[in-house]
């Protein structure tokens, strides 16, 4: 265990755990599905999910890990799984983790260009940011660099003294925001929409909606809480080091409510706009705000990004661990190998907003349908929307076909 590291303490871990679970989805999505699903209604049964099943299953992932000290087809492997299960199971989780950090961290760009332009207000059109490759593609770089040097520094020394820095800082961005939003004018119309139950709403898609947040949110079935979980002490406590993860990652996405439609009902603006409301709508009542306006804003877009960040970190550890036990590779040679791997692969993600025609209207048949390669477009009006639409899964963003579930990026 030595060799390959560990967390320097429950807390470490804790906090590294928590912020691979947190993410974007948390901070925009989760408060979108909670109102168009019931709200306080979806609240509940969201919570449900979390404490029944789960909880259970990070408590399952995070065991394994810890018995085995194995990355995640290691410990597939070790624990009696045969080639069938370690490649549907584990493999699989390796290429998730991959293929989402490589168009994670395009948005997550995104979010440094609008920290920027709240105070150069270089963005002027949300269509013609991402439609601009000398916008999008360094702000990508820049986030994939920051996240590879992060892991760099290995599990205590980089993963667990980063995260021990960017949690606090994403609670206290949460809490700045929300007391902002709060205090305007109007924002109890929307606290009364966020939490108004409605019951009627619960049919078999919004408990479906629930379920596929909560695994998605929690980090289950990524391999991330097994490897992470490798790097724990075997006398390490994992019942109530699980509860917290799971009590964190759900009280941002609820606290997330209490920053966004508050805002947005107190300003006029439609809940009802995906990521428009992120990168279009929210700018504008941000700039709204009579007295410092550009800072809310500023912290807002910071927090988007620390929230990516703390998840992009755990997306790269997933497939470099594995290169490190079963390769033998050095963690820098792994980091520094997925990092410019992902960013290769995430470029036609990158350009397909519009600053590529070739990857924007790209389309590929698959099994009777067709997957919509270019999706960004889209994404940037309908991104974090639940899986509703006539179209089936395959006219949804390519995340979204990893489990089956209407997922959101996270």
């Amino acid at each position: 265990m030595s060799t390959r590291g560990q967390w320097g303490s429950r807390l470490g871990f804790i906090m590294a755990a928590a912020g691979s679970a947190v993410g974007l989805g948390n901070i925009w999505r989760f408060p979108y599905v909670t109102g168009q699903n019931g709200g306080g209604a979806f609240l509940f049964v969201y919570m449900l999910c979390v404490l029944l099943i789960g909880l259970p299953l990070i408590y399952n992932e995070i065991a394994l890990g810890r018995l085995t000290g194995k990355n995640a087809v290691g410990a597939f492997r070790d624990s009696g799984g045969n080639r069938f299960w370690v490649i549907t199971g584990a493999v699989l989780a390796l290429c998730v983790s991959f293929f989402v950090l490589s168009y994670y961290s395009v948005i997550a760009g995104w979010t440094i260009g609008y920290i920027i332009s709240e105070f150069t207000d270089f963005i002027k059109d949300f269509d013609t940011f991402i439609s601009t490759a000398w916008y999008v593609v360094p702000l990508f770089a820049l986030f994939m660099l920051v996240t590879v040097i992060i892991v760099l520094g290995g599990i205590s020394g980089g993963i667990e003294r980063a995260s021990k820095l960017l949690m606090p800082l994403l609670f206290i961005l949460v809490f700045a925001v929300m007391l902002r939003s709060l205090t305007l004018p109007g924002a109890m119309e929307g606290v009364k929409y966020y939490l108004t139950p409605d019951f009627s709403k619960i049919t078999s898609k919004v408990i479906l909606a629930a379920l596929g947040q909560a695994f998605f949110s929690l980090s289950v079935g990524w391999g991330i809480l097994i490897t992470y979980g490798s790097y724990l002490p075997k006398n390490e406590n994992i019942v109530t080091s699980g509860l917290w993860v799971a009590v964190m990652d759900t009280l941002v996405a609820v606290l997330a409510g209490f920053m966004i439609f508050p805002a947005v009902f107190a300003f006029g603006k439609d809940p009802a706009q995906g990521t428009a409301l992120v990168f279009q709508v929210l700018p504008d009542v941000f700039n709204s705000i009579p007295s410092g306006g550009n800072i809310v804003g500023a912290l807002f877009f910071l927090l988007l990004c620390v929230a990516a960040l703390t998840s992009s970190i755990s997306m790269i550890e997933v497939p470099a661990s594995y290169l490190i036990d079963e390769k033998k590779w050095r963690r820098k040679n792994a980091a520094w190998v997925i990092g410019i791997l992902a960013f290769i692969v995430g470029i036609p993600s990158a350009l397909s907003g519009g600053a590529s025609a070739f990857f924007t209207n790209m389309q590929i048949p698959f099994f009777g349908g067709t997957v919509k390669a270019g999706f960004f477009r889209h994404y940037g009006r309908h991104f974090w929307r639940t899986a509703h639409c006539n179209s089936s899964l395959y006219h949804q963003p390519v995340h979204r076909l990893g489990y089956g579930y209407p997922q959101t990026g996270r």
